[in-house]
């Protein structure tokens, strides 16, 4: 079902290309293709070497009979030259959009229809429908979209045999508000499904509609203080909780971030997030990519403190600490410093130290394992306008060489570089070569390359 979805995606961006080509007055075309080489050798298993191949393509057209309406797709295929997967198939591919998008002349008014991306102030949405947005008066503006969610399957259809059943419709909109100098603020309203789990002919364990609320925020009074956010609450109707069961939370998530410039070339930067997966699917909006029967609870927060000099030297300090309910805590600090020699080079090293001794798991072997380790990182980059180089280092040693995720390695690492070279302005080629110690496979060597193009087709008299 997945591989049927996709080859025909795969063919409606051809057709939609060749049709936009024919069309459109002025075409821009864009890709890339690479080709990759992929030996890894895990422990207690035979070496293996992956050679996936990958094409994206894009297209915008413009003034598609007027000025005011264009055409616009991207989308990717993938086929791996000498591995075949489990499920019989070796290639893969999506429309990841594909639109078309009118832009009138008054009131920043738009309409979109076909695949579309967009954000509403609630979270990321992928959907097979129309979209619209205008502004009013008063500083007001409105947008509003619906059709049908973009479902990502799993290899393993039964395991959400009953998803497209519950998501058969999505529908969001927003109402803003924008003050002069000062900033804008949101109001947002999500609907994804109108067939929940319990309400199924044959009631499922598992839940994948969304009924969602949202506020969000955006200040910045002055050029030094930048405040943005949001809150969203829950509002599906949830089965009753067990006896003995806390009822989870209403409000999905807290995300709020502030930015102060300070004298002196100081800034610093706050954040704090707190979300109920139950409620929020694991942090996304695209919940078929995560697991659905989490529900656990996040809480985080955290600042960095960035000084830069003027002889181009910029150091930063960062502390991270998270909190989650079914694994512990964990907290990371470090700094990072960047240096520019040079016009075209730069580089700079870092090192944080990440405590997470409070892991736990439910296994009888090893009932709870540290994750704490110290990192070390080195980069250097170099950039003309026909070269471009660049050169990456990281290594990681970790506190608990038990850990059974680590396979018996406290040391890890990997080392990665490229080199990119402008062939002509509309064509870039490039090649990545890295080698390393995983987790997973005690010694792993890659190789990438790269071809990205652009080109652009115009009607006599166009550009």
């Amino acid at each position: 079902m997945r591989g049927e979805m996709r080859r025909r995606g795969i063919g409606v961006l051809v057709a939609s290309l060749v049709a936009g080509l024919a069309w459109g007055q002025e075409v821009s075309v864009y890709g890339t293709t690479m080709a990759q080489v992929w030996k890894s050798e895990v422990p207690g298993f035979d070496t293996k070497t992956y050679t996936p191949a990958t094409q994206f393509l894009g297209i915008d057209a413009t003034k598609l009979g007027t000025d005011n309406l264009s055409l616009h797709l991207y989308g990717w295929g993938t086929s791996d030259l000498g591995y075949v997967k489990a499920s019989g198939g070796k290639a893969d591919g999506e429309l990841t959009y594909g639109y078309l998008d009118y832009r009138f002349d008054r009131a920043n008014a738009e309409v979109k229809a076909g695949r579309f991306a967009i954000n509403q102030g609630g979270g990321f949405e992928q959907v097979d429908g129309v979209s619209a947005r205008t502004d009013l008066r008063g500083g007001f503006a409105i947008s509003a979209f619906g059709g049908k969610p973009v479902l990502y399957r799993p290899d393993d259809p039964m395991a959400s045999k009953d998803y497209s059943y519950q998501r058969d419709f999505i529908f969001g909109t927003r109402l803003s508000w924008r003050m002069k100098r000062m900033g804008e603020f949101g109001l947002s309203f999500l609907q994804d499904g109108t067939k929940p789990a319990k309400d199924l002919t044959i009631p499922q364990p598992v839940d994948y509609t969304r009924k969602q609320m949202g506020a969000d925020i955006h200040l910045m009074p002055t050029t030094a203080i930048d405040f943005s956010g949001r809150t969203i609450f829950d509002l599906a109707s949830h089965p009753a909780t067990p006896a003995g069961q806390e009822k989870p939370s209403d409000i999905a998530e807290h995300d709020y971030t502030v930015r102060v410039k300070l004298p002196g070339q100081f800034a610093v930067t706050g954040n704090f997030a707190e979300r109920n997966y139950f409620a929020y699917f694991a942090g996304t909006t695209l919940p078929s990519l995560f697991r659905q029967d989490d529900n656990d609870k996040f809480r985080g927060y955290g600042a960095n403190v960035s000084w830069g000099a003027p002889s181009s030297l910029q150091v930063v300090g960062d502390y991270r600490h998270t909190h989650r309910e079914t694994y512990g805590d964990t907290t990371q600090f470090g700094g990072e410093v960047r240096w520019v020699p040079a016009e075209k080079f730069l580089t700079g090293f870092g090192a944080h130290r990440v405590n997470a001794t409070r892991e736990v798991v439910v296994d009888p072997m090893h009932p709870s394992y540290s994750l704490t380790h110290t990192e070390a990182r080195a980069w250097a980059m170099y950039g003309t306008e026909k070269v471009t180089a660049s050169a990456d280092a990281i290594v990681q040693k970790y506190q608990d060489k038990t850990n059974p995720n680590l396979n018996g390695q406290a040391w890890l690492y990997e080392v990665v570089a490229s080199l990119g070279y402008q062939v002509m302005p509309s064509l870039k080629v490039s090649g990545d070569l890295g080698y390393g110690k995983t987790a997973l496979a005690k010694n792993e060597a890659k190789g990438l390359l790269r071809a990205e193009y652009r080109f652009g087709m115009a009607k006599k008299g166009g550009r």
